[in-house]
């Protein structure tokens, strides 16, 4: 039986050895963590380099989960091959990892390294974590930057905030991203400006530069270790939110969204009003259909531009203060508003694709994060 490839890191970074993020998603279990805490332990083993391995919420790096962060490295043998046999496990305190040499016979004989190699950092925690410091860290890792709902309010400008806080005014540090492929229109994607991620086939690499910032960007698309894993076998039921596990040609975790029946069709006379959603550049157009004694919306992909002169509720993210533009739909401000609502609670919207349906939700995700309250 062939050995599983799995994902390898130093490969995009001998390609793209000059850039400041590296931006990996894939299915699950393909290596990416692996390969990525793999490399920052390498680098600072040879040449003293520490690094930052972030996550979301203070859960994800406490001691539970936090001394679990190398366990596959640990159960691999990674430690004592990359050291020479110097160490072979880890110790995790106070949100610090150390090096250390086990003793089997006698576990409190156990060595640790003096100083730490990695620390642990969490984006909902970054307002007190602003007065550290960290000079010899040369990696960033920020595991599962990718999630289907539970984003922080603003949270690329956390992150932002939270880079900063470790590179202080040095730039020589690489920042690793590393996600599975759940959620195509995360705010990342957007904020970084990396507009093809939706376009990219798996074992892609597209890089991105800004302008005469020198920034530089690489994105990749991780290839899958196998199509036909031997777990595979577990998750063959007739359900497409499955097909990411599995790793099927590298398919995006997508829900399952109501479509229009058979009589359900409806002609432009049908429709009572129309309004527009603009997420992540891509428009889509909202009719409100009475059809006989039904009533529902039905949202669809608008490939034309919207007309300056069109009056009809635009809901976008972005400010705009024509009277027509509104940013969040379950914020209703008049009547007609609260009309528009009323099809979501009541689950009377139906979507021309699963793909429609899920800008919906990624809209509509947004909608629920806390805005300014007035």
């Amino acid at each position: 039986m062939a050995k599983e490839k799995f994902y390898e890191v130093r490969s995009l970074i001998s390609r793209v050895p000059d850039a400041h993020y590296y931006v990996i998603f894939g299915e699950r279990s393909n290596g990416k963590t692996f390969s990525i805490l793999d490399y920052c332990l390498e680098r600072y083993l040879n040449y003293g380099e520490e690094f930052v391995y972030i996550r979301r919420f203070d859960e994800d790096i406490k001691f539970k989960r936090g001394s679990k962060v190398f366990k596959n490295l640990i159960e691999n043998d990674r430690i004592k091959k990359l050291s020479k046999g110097k160490w072979d496990s880890v110790y995790y305190y106070a949100q610090s990892w150390y090096l250390r040499k086990t003793n089997k016979e006698n576990p409190k004989e156990d060595i640790i390294s003096d100083t730490p190699f990695a620390y642990a950092v969490s984006l909902s925690s970054e307002e007190h974590d602003k007065s550290l410091a960290y000079p010899n860290v040369r990696n960033i890792f920020f595991e599962e930057f990718l999630s289907r709902k539970n984003y922080l309010n603003d949270e690329f400008v956390t992150f932002e905030n939270t880079l900063s806080t470790i590179i202080r005014l040095r730039d020589d540090v690489k920042i690793f991203m590393a996600g599975n492929t759940i959620n195509k229109y995360s705010p990342y994607f957007s904020e970084m400006g990396l507009t093809n991620v939706k376009n990219m086939k798996v074992g892609t690499t597209d890089v991105y530069t800004y302008g005469d910032t020198g920034l530089k960007v690489a994105v990749e698309f991780s290839d899958m270790p196998s199509k036909d894993k031997p777990s595979n076998v577990y998750f063959a039921f007739n359900n497409p939110k499955l097909a990411m596990i599995r790793g099927d040609g590298g398919v995006w975790e997508i829900d399952v969204y109501p479509h229009l029946k058979r009589e359900m069709k409806y002609a432009p006379k049908d429709i009572i009003y129309k309004y527009y959603v603009v997420w992540d550049n891509d428009i889509l157009q909202c009719d409100i259909v009475k059809l006989d004694d039904m009533a529902f919306t039905f949202v669809h992909a608008k490939t034309t531009p919207i007309k300056e002169d069109n009056t009809n509720i635009v809901y976008s993210t972005e400010h705009n203060a024509k009277p027509n533009y509104k940013r969040r739909i379950i914020k209703p401000t008049c009547k007609r508003e609260e009309i528009i609502l009323w099809f979501y609670k009541n689950e009377k919207v139906f979507y021309q694709s699963n793909e429609i349906g899920e800008i919906m939700r990624n809209y509509l995700a947004w909608c629920k994060r806390t805005p300014i309250e007035y």
